[in-house]
């Protein structure tokens, strides 16, 4: 891992004091608590939206959180590139999502801390199914599923229920969906109908 804003304290506490004026400010606000767990995936949902970047950014600033998440290699390139790797951005090429499993496994192994944060629709664009890699890539790393929310309806943002994953994959992702359930994105219609897919 690259060095990262979060390894810096005195630029934590300005981001979470900005970030809490700036919740205020559009309405925002935080909720949950983050879990004393050294590792685990976070869970980014719905993704229906470009704004869902900076709020997301804002709330994580906001309960001082110290997390990687994986974005495709467009985003990082020139200009953009270094401040989203310093921001914790890891690029993965998204042609090779079984390597991008395997890979994230062995680097929770490695780590003693590792929070990571990935978002399993994908796309802002509307899709049917969740993917379901960081399911597989939680159960190959023996770490908890944390759930992460952004409710526009509310207006709030931050961290639900804990899932361990038992193996049995449509029982563990019904859970899931029941918690998202009544969660709105910015863009509803775009949320997917279903976490996996029954063909």
């Amino acid at each position: 891992m690259n060095y990262t804003i979060y390894d810096i304290p005195i630029l934590r506490n300005l981001l979470q004091f900005l970030s809490l004026c700036a919740l205020k400010i559009i309405g925002w606000r935080k909720s949950g608590q983050v879990p004393k767990l050294p590792k685990f995936v976070l869970i980014a949902a719905p993704h229906t939206s470009n704004w869902d970047f900076p709020v997301t950014l804002a709330i994580v600033f906001a309960f001082r959180m110290q997390l990687h998440w994986l974005g495709k290699e467009s985003l990082f390139r020139w200009p953009f590139g270094i401040l989203f790797r310093w921001l914790g951005g890891i690029p993965v090429n998204r042609s090779k999502s079984t390597d991008m499993v395997a890979q994230t496994i062995q680097t929770f192994k490695e780590k003693a801390r590792l929070v990571m944060m990935l978002a399993p629709e994908g796309t802002r664009k509307k899709v049917r199914y969740w993917k379901t890699g960081f399911y597989h890539i939680a159960t190959g790393a023996n770490v908890p599923i944390v759930m992460g929310f952004l409710d526009y309806a509310k207006k709030a943002g931050g961290i639900g229920p804990i899932l361990m994953p038992t193996g049995n994959i449509e029982s563990d992702m019904e859970k899931i969906r029941a918690f998202y359930e009544n969660i709105k994105g910015k863009v509803p219609d775009k949320s997917a109908t279903a976490l996996i897919s029954h063909q």
